[in-house]
């Protein structure tokens, strides 16, 4: 027998002819075309919580709200009747942290990963005693000092961060805002990972200040970058660099557009120890790729790990033509028998797509290639099945001629 809504809040309802198996299935969010936006439903405040019922006014799951979003409702929990409180947020980040507690071990990962760890829109993630949270749906900007508080308890975590920017928090009609909400922060903090040092701004950088993700493609490419020259382009922090001058990598260099970035990469080129081996150059990645190319350029590993070029669908076509300019820029770039590493975080590129739009650009700049390696998030970035924008990360690793 269903569990009957809770007679305190909202219902809304499923259009007639809109999927209810999907919602049955696991599937997490519900569009404004497939919703019933009546005076009622459209008055309610963003990050509401409510029963979801189908068409025929049977509960579905709690979800929560927001009539100013695309996805007006989130599901939150598949029992209808479930009460959204600190003890569940404490339930959800329990399962999580149980899970990552088994891959690492150490406490630096992605803690959340929003809807695939049952918190939608929620992100954190963890570095040691420090956090840095991105509630980017309304529910949990509503909810953020419960979830600081359930956090705490949960891990023990004494520095809590709120990182308010980004394109998904703009779709949810929420404003640009950091602050500290827990313990002290005098800067960026020094983070262990492949056997390098990186320091992470967890106020004023990009994201949460250090891109997780990419873990296991940062240890994959330093075993090629062994005993040889390689170049990181949009580097960031030094992700792919560091990783692979720690590795053994002869020489690395690092061009970003963002002079406070390469700052911190060359910050934790010293604390790693690997100065002397480490170089910056800030520009535009295309401009200076060709710039590159025209000095003679070439190195042994050539990484390319650019923002989101398409990061939702009207995008696809102009993206997927960025991508292939990257691959042709990057190309000449690789001394013969030399490697290239392409990038996309990008969930409306898929991966058929991001590959075929690489090869073109790798065989327009008149270099036969062997893909030798696909990978992915790392397991702290859990994919739900039934939503293919939790797969977003592709990276490709070729051999070029």
């Amino acid at each position: 027998m269903t569990p009957a809504a809770p007679v305190s809040r909202p219902i809304v309802r499923l259009r007639p002819k809109a999927d209810a198996r999907a919602i049955r299935h696991g599937a997490p969010w519900v569009y404004a075309d497939e919703l019933v936006l009546d005076r009622r439903t459209a008055a309610l405040a963003p990050g509401t919580i409510a029963t979801l019922e189908d068409g025929e006014r049977r509960p579905l799951a709690t979800v929560t709200v927001n009539p100013a979003s695309k996805i007006v409702a989130r599901v939150l929990d598949a029992d209808p009747a479930a009460t959204i409180d600190g003890a569940w947020i404490a339930a959800r980040l329990a399962r999580a942290l149980a899970m990552r507690a088994r891959l690492y071990d150490g406490p630096t990962y992605r803690l959340v990963h929003a809807e695939a760890d049952g918190l939608p829109g929620l992100v954190i993630d963890r570095f040691g005693d420090a956090a840095a949270i991105q509630p980017n749906a309304a529910w949990a900007e509503a909810h953020l000092p419960g979830i600081a508080a359930a956090l705490a308890e949960v891990t023990g975590i004494a520095t809590i961060v709120k990182n308010g920017s980004g394109r998904a928090r703009s779709l949810e009609g929420l404003p640009e805002e950091s602050a500290l909400l827990a313990g002290s922060l005098d800067g960026p903090l020094a983070v262990a990972m492949n056997g390098a040092t990186y320091f992470a701004d967890l106020l004023g950088g990009q994201k949460t200040g250090l891109f997780l993700d990419q873990r296991d493609n940062h240890a994959f490419a330093a075993r090629l970058a062994r005993g040889g020259t390689m170049l990181d382009v949009f580097a960031h922090v030094g992700g792919f660099a560091l990783a692979a001058l720690a590795a053994g990598a002869t020489a690395a260099l690092a061009v970003d557009g963002s002079a406070p970035a390469l700052e911190l990469a060359a910050r934790g080129a010293a604390a790693t120890g690997v100065a002397a081996r480490f170089a910056t150059r800030k520009g535009d990645a295309f401009a200076t790729m060709e710039a590159l190319a025209v000095e003679g350029a070439r190195f042994d590993l050539v990484v390319c790990d650019p923002p989101a070029f398409a990061p939702a669908k009207p995008a696809l076509a102009a993206g997927l033509r960025a991508y292939e300019r990257v691959a042709r820029l990057a190309a000449p770039l690789v001394a013969p028998g030399g490697y290239v590493a392409l990038c996309s975080c990008s969930h409306a590129a898929d991966l058929a797509s991001f590959r075929a739009a690489s090869a073109r650009g790798l065989g327009r700049a008149g270099r036969r290639a062997q893909l030798i390696h696909t990978g992915f998030a790392g397991p702290d970035h859990p994919q739900l099945p039934q939503l293919a924008e939790t797969g977003y990360l592709k990276a490709l690793f070729f051999r070029l001629d």
